[in-house]
């Protein structure tokens, strides 16, 4: 029975004591060039298998990249390079040149994305031409969801530090916030890597902890609005930094008062993704739009009591504030959508 015209309904077998058998079609067989004693990949995907001739299957990637650069090469053109090849998922990154030294400018520039931006990467071998990277972390050693749960735990320390910061005008604070935002990028870059990985090897879906390929796309987004969230955290102590006065109580409250109410949102969001959670999720998503209240009535407040020279400064952090709120919200649509089963009957 035929229900398209690339697919065929066929019934398993049972022969012997212990093997299930499904015959090919004919015509299929042929068209492939495939015979008797051909041997095929059978692998499973979620609910599927999958059939594949041996001489087709796509081979393995090659677990080292090697790129080969000049020492007048930009360092930021060569530091894309090597993140790049880190999101593909190769283990091992050589990075050379033909004759020449690599430029000191190059080289600090490679070990700073390391020890910055590369989770589970060292720098096993260096000469005057070469510098090979390993990333020495497995996928199992550390999930998709613990390293965002970390994501997550270190943006809401960013955010309530920048508040705090503002509160004092500790610029200190604030310095340390900026700085804090290599941190979430490391995380980023290092759940990117397992994802791309994760839709191509349902054994790595599995290692790292989720449960289909569709969670991949869920999550990656999410990860994004992590790390934005994160960023305008950093704009805020940015803002601090930059401010000549303390706020005065009052503003400093009505700005708190938004603050908090975005911070809670974002952590809300977050627990309904980790808990599927389709409930809280849409809860996320009733109550952010109060957002704007919050704001309006700040830069109210602002507009009169605050510093002419400031007041600039203050509508900028006020807008980091509301986008923190709008990234909750962002999140707690994708969790709907990945937990909207929860939800719908069938038949």
């Amino acid at each position: 029975m035929r229900e398209h015209p690339n697919e065929e309904v066929r019934k398993i077998q049972f022969t012997g004591k212990s093997t299930y058998i499904v015959s090919l079609p004919k015509n299929w067989v042929i068209e492939l060039g495939l015979k008797a004693g051909s041997q095929v990949i059978v692998s499973r995907q979620n609910n599927s298998l999958i059939i594949t001739p041996k001489d087709m299957a796509k081979p393995s990637p090659p677990i080292e990249a090697t790129i080969i650069i000049s020492n007048t090469d930009n360092p930021d053109t060569v530091v894309r390079k090597i993140i790049s090849s880190y999101l593909v998922g190769y283990s091992s990154v050589v990075v050379r040149t033909k004759d020449e030294r690599i430029s000191t400018l190059q080289r600090n520039s490679i070990k700073e994305l390391v020890r910055r931006k590369l989770v589970g990467t060292e720098i096993i071998s260096e000469s005057s031409n070469e510098i090979r990277l390993q990333v020495l972390l497995s996928y199992p050693e550390l999930s998709v969801e613990k390293a965002l749960k970390r994501m997550c735990l270190i943006t809401v320390s960013m955010h309530d530090d920048a508040i705090q910061a503002l509160r004092k005008l500790d610029k200190e604070i604030a310095r340390e916030v900026v700085q804090l935002d290599d941190e979430v990028d490391r995380f980023s870059l290092y759940i990117v890597r397992q994802l791309k990985a994760a839709v191509q090897n349902e054994k790595i879906l599995k290692d790292i902890g989720l449960s289909s390929t569709r969670d991949c796309l869920g999550y990656r987004v999410i990860v994004k609005f992590v790390e934005r969230i994160a960023d305008h955290a950093a704009k805020i102590a940015e803002q601090v930094l930059l401010m000549q006065e303390e706020p005065s109580e009052e503003v400093f409250r009505k700005i708190f008062e938004a603050s908090i109410f975005a911070k809670t949102a974002f952590e809300e969001a977050v627990k309904s993704l980790f808990k599927r959670d389709y409930m809280l999720a849409e809860q996320v998503l009733s109550k952010a739009k109060t957002i704007q209240i919050l704001e309006s009535e700040a830069i109210k407040e602002i507009q009169s009591k605050t510093k002419q020279a400031d007041i600039p400064n203050m509508r900028m952090i006020l807008e980091s504030i509301r986008r923190t709120a709008e990234y909750a919200s962002d999140i707690a649509e994708i969790v709907l959508n990945l937990n909207v089963n929860q939800v719908i009957q069938t038949n």
